[in-house]
């Protein structure tokens, strides 16, 4: 088989959906769990966050092929720190952000437990992006720690993916529920900070 074959088997792809970068290309290695966000659920997603993108400082954690945070900068969001643990997806995510010409994009190659914990605290974020590993069960911890170590700007939005909508019964008091869907077993919700709640 020759090898330019046999890398587009060992690979996934996705496109774009909307803004500047509609259409666009985004390639990754075919790691097991790695599973980005359908096209219906992402369609979803950014019709709930139209109006909240522009110029908003966004964080993709647990990122993956970067799909979401990519799609953010596609929709005018000023800056993205992607965070993924995993080596290969990390780089291959830095490769698809230099193709895309993509500016303010940063990724961290580390947990998003150890990223939360060596961020600066005040470091505010307007959007952020939590879909972890289903088995994994990390949307409510992850979110509370984000809240707790003050890496949320007043009025936030998260987005949580989870496999079952127990994902978020554990989280804390200043985070109120704005939208929950559910495609297929995906259950994924949008739900904004207020640190005085």
């Amino acid at each position: 088989m020759p090898r330019h074959s046999r890398r587009l088997r060992d690979c996934n792809q996705l496109r774009i959906i909307g803004g500047d970068l509609r259409s666009r290309l985004i390639r990754f290695p075919a790691v097991e769990g790695l599973r980005p966000s359908s096209n219906r659920v992402r369609e979803t997603l950014f019709n709930w966050l139209r109006n909240h993108l522009a110029a908003s400082c966004c964080l993709d954690l647990f990122a993956g092929s970067g799909a979401l945070g990519i799609e953010a900068l596609s929709r005018g969001a000023a800056s993205v720190q992607f965070v993924e643990i995993n080596q290969q997806v990390a780089d291959s995510l830095q490769r698809n952000l230099a193709l895309l010409q993509t500016r303010s994009a940063t990724v961290s190659i580390c947990t998003a437990q150890d990223w939360i914990q060596s961020a600066v605290p005040g470091q505010g974020y307007d959007l952020v992006f939590i879909d972890p590993p289903f088995e994994q069960e990390l949307s409510a911890t992850t979110c509370n720690a984000l809240a707790v170590a003050r890496l949320l700007n007043a009025g936030a939005l998260v987005y949580l993916e989870c496999s079952k909508d127990m994902g978020t019964k554990d989280l804390l008091p200043c985070f109120t529920n704005l939208k929950s869907s559910k495609a297929g077993q995906v259950h994924f919700s949008l739900w904004q900070y207020e640190p005085n709640s």
